[in-house]
């Protein structure tokens, strides 16, 4: 690994950054920093750039593509004596389910029982509950994955329910929209739903949205989890 004085200036910088935005909201917000995390989400970044960013002091991060952070996990599995922690994000095929419920220590994305049940039958018994997130289509975009409010209360119940599983809460992504204002609405409808969702006695803790073009208006809403990779890893080359 890396001593920290070989850490690209401009990684370290753009994940300071990142940090600076999330406090300065949650200072807005009247929140303490220490209840939001960031997930520098990695996908279509080689394992090098995780290891720089790690080197530079990130610990948790997020990967879209089951293969590739698998690969990556493999790669880095000599970074897991400082406490790297692997999320998956975003909708799960059944056929991928093993892989992760063996590689990773968080799904946020989960929009389906068959899905949760896969995870639950194929973590290990050995590794810590899976914490998990229920993905929610709080835009209604027809071609997002995630529940529909309506659909939520059930699906965690039924989740909740499972053995080598820990349900930790709600995860959505928003239609992208310009301004605070209009950013904060979608948060703010998740944020409503996790609150009936607790009442409703289940046991809740994580938020998971906002990411780089959005992250204050999430944090504004009650955010505890941002996931956030341009910000951090730089712009994606786009295919051809």
């Amino acid at each position: 690994m890396p001593r920290p004085d070989s850490v690209p200036p401009d990684v370290q910088a753009r994940l300071d950054g990142a940090r600076a935005r999330i406090a300065s909201a949650c200072a807005k917000a009247g929140r303490d920093p220490a209840g939001v995390r960031l997930v520098a989400v990695s996908k279509t970044f080689p394992a090098e750039a995780v290891r720089a960013v790690h080197a530079a002091g990130q610990r948790v991060f997020g990967e879209n593509y089951v293969q590739e952070g698998v690969d990556k996990i493999a790669s880095l599995a000599f970074l897991a004596d400082a406490a790297i922690e692997w999320h998956f994000i975003g909708p799960l095929q059944s056929n991928k389910t093993r892989q992760v419920a063996e590689h990773f220590a968080w799904v946020h994305g989960i929009d389906r029982l068959k899905i949760a049940e896969r995870l639950s039958e194929q973590r290990p018994p050995g590794m810590p509950p899976l914490n998990v997130c229920i993905q929610v289509n709080v835009s209604g975009e027809a071609s997002k994955s995630g529940v529909t409010p309506a659909e939520a209360a059930a699906l965690a119940q039924a989740i909740a329910a499972l053995p080598r599983l820990k349900l930790r809460g709600l995860m959505s992504i928003p239609e992208p929209v310009a301004g605070v204002d209009a950013q904060r609405a979608p948060h703010r409808a998740l944020r409503f739903l996790f609150e009936r969702l607790k009442a409703a006695g289940l046991d809740l803790d994580t938020l998971s949205m906002g990411m780089s073009a959005d992250l204050e208006a999430a944090i504004a809403e009650g955010a505890t989890l941002v996931r956030v990779g341009t910000a951090i890893f730089g712009e994606r080359e786009r295919p051809l």
